[in-house]
């Protein structure tokens, strides 16, 4: 057990004047939508777990969806599928009422071109994306590390002449979007004007990517757990208590997403987080099945 985990200080920091005024202006008596998933269905760590020991890879996904009511979709990340492929996990997902896919922008789009001359790509990653139909969720924008606030002329191009009618979240990496606060001041103003949210990536090494600003009613959260470590779950329960609260100021939707350094133990903590959702904030969220749940080992 990493115990220089113990050290590190996971606290959440206090919400932004930013984030209460957001949460403000939108507060209506909808219900708070949340859901709860994992960012690939192709784990065989899963198999003998969530998984039947003898499932095929071909058949993950059909077994995914009967546990999470969402996926942070990875895979588009690293090919532009054409809609043939897309209508085909959309079918997958059929069984499933209120599943959503959430699509991560294209590399080519966000890492190669870095957002410029990047029209052409952008329309094949969206006709692609649009064959989930009432299946797709928001869509995930993650920056690069080494994509700096000086490249913000680019970024604010190109997100304005984004579609207007999927939602989008966009991920900073690079430590100066928090550390100069003109830098932060800008770019989440331009989120809010937009109408494009924030991810907050919560792990263990880069805390000031926790910056809790919300532009929009609108959370994604990428939670990276360290292997049930009791940090894992001690911080859970904060994010719990902080999504309540935001709950009560005027949030309305949530999207938390489960990563694990050993993605085999992700389905226990994402488990953990619906469980505590239903318990704090009266939701009845679905939660996976394990196999062994009768056996006691999961409980």
């Amino acid at each position: 057990m990493p115990e220089e985990l113990f050290e590190v200080d996971f606290s959440l920091p206090p919400d932004p004047e930013f984030t209460i005024t957001t949460l403000k202006a939108a507060k209506n008596d909808q219900p708070l939508q949340v859901h709860v998933g994992c960012a690939k269905w192709g784990r065989k760590e899963w198999l003998g777990k969530i998984y039947p020991p003898k499932t095929k890879d071909a058949n993950f996904l059909d077994e995914y969806v009967k546990h999470f009511d969402c996926i942070e979709l990875n895979a588009t990340f690293y090919n532009v599928y054409p809609a043939s492929t897309i209508s085909k996990w959309k079918e997958k997902a059929d069984s499933s009422p209120g599943f959503k896919f959430c699509p991560k922008f294209s590399q080519s789009i966000s890492h190669i071109r870095r957002l410029k001359n990047a029209e052409d790509v952008t329309t094949q990653f969206y006709e692609g994306i649009l064959a989930f139909g009432d299946k797709l969720g928001p869509l995930f924008l993650q920056l690069s590390d080494n994509y700096t606030p000086k490249s913000f002329p680019e970024l604010k191009t190109y997100l304005e002449h984004l579609p207007k009618d999927i939602p989008v979240f966009v991920e900073l990496r690079h430590k100066d979007w928090f550390a100069i606060p003109e830098n932060a001041k800008q770019v989440f103003d331009l989120f809010r004007q937009l109408n494009i949210g924030a991810v907050i990536t919560d792990a263990s090494g880069r805390r000031d990517v926790v910056h809790m600003n919300l532009p929009t009613p609108h959370v994604f959260i990428r939670f990276v757990g360290n292997s049930l470590h009791p940090t894992d779950y001690t911080r859970v329960d904060e994010w719990i208590d902080r999504i309540k609260n935001w709950r009560d100021m005027g949030l309305q939707t949530v999207w938390f997403f489960m990563h694990q350094h050993d993605e085999r133990y992700s389905p226990e903590l994402a488990d953990y987080v619906s469980e505590q959702l239903n318990k704090k904030l009266g939701l009845n969220l679905h939660r996976p099945m394990f196999m062994d749940r009768d056996k006691g080992l999961f409980d």
